[in-house]
Formats: structure tokens, sequence, C-alpha cells
């Protein structure tokens, strides 16, 4: 069963128990993954649908910062109840210690000394990272880190 048919499935049987928030949120994860249907021509792929989820993960992270900046703590709990539900969608997130590998791994098969290689090494990271969903502020930071201390 594709990514794309659990959600489906999902959003049918939230309906039938009444659960609003959750119609809702999968509603909003199935419009996204018809619009890269729209956009890619077709069928897309499990990796397709899980580029869409993580868009609208960080949408909703954004929209939460801000919420909790101007005081609205009603709407960002709202934010980050959606982000909760679409990341049971999403592989499980690598963790710290899988990042600070993956840099690691990283600056020395480029041979990154300085922050001017960052680019080369984000590049060479996330590809290591491939598949377990890291989140990209987290793997700048630490390649930030490992080019000020290298």
């Amino acid at each position: 069963m594709s990514l794309k048919e659990k959600i489906t499935g999902d959003l049918t049987t939230a309906m039938k128990a009444k659960d609003a928030e959750r119609v809702s949120t999968l509603r909003m994860m199935r419009a996204a993954i018809l619009n890269a249907e729209k956009s890619g021509g077709g069928e897309v792929a499990d990796e397709q649908v899980i580029k869409s989820l993580q868009s609208l993960v960080k949408q909703r992270k954004d929209a939460m910062e801000q919420y909790e900046k101007a005081n609205r703590s009603d709407l960002a709990d709202k934010e980050k109840s959606e982000a909760a539900i679409i990341e049971e969608y999403l592989p499980k997130a690598a963790s710290q210690e899988e990042v600070d590998a993956a840099v690691a791994e990283a600056v020395s098969e480029t041979g990154a000394t300085s922050a001017k290689d960052m680019g080369t090494v984000m590049k060479a990271a996330m590809a290591k990272l491939a598949g377990k969903n890291p989140e990209g502020k987290m793997v700048s930071e630490a390649v930030k880190k490992a080019l000020n201390n290298g």
C-alpha cells in the first residue's frame, strides 16, 4: 500500500469517526499530493509524497513560531497538532548522533575546511541521510559547528 493510499484510507476512517481535526489535516495532505501529481504530470512515488509532507510540516512549524511570537497560543497549538498528525506519515527523523556522524563523514570526504565549503558538505551530508527524514536546520547547524571547530 502506497503512502497516498494509506492517507486516503485514514481520511475515510477519520470521517466515519467524525474526527474533524484529523479530517481537515488529512484533506490538506491529500491536496498537497494532488498538487504534486498535477505539477509532475501523473502518479507520484512515495519519495515525492514524503517531500510534500515534509514541506507541510515545515510550513506548520514556521507558522507555529510566528503565532507564538504574536502570543496566539490557540493558533500555535492548532499548527502543532497538525504537524504531529502529518509527522505520523513520515519516516522517523534522524537523531542528532546520526546527523553528527553523517556530517563528520561528509567533511572528511569533501576535505572541507571553512564555511565556504558549507554547501558541498550539506549536499554530501543530506545524501548520506537520505531516507532518514533529516531536519535541514539540524543538519545545517551540525555542519556550521563542524566547520567552525575543524
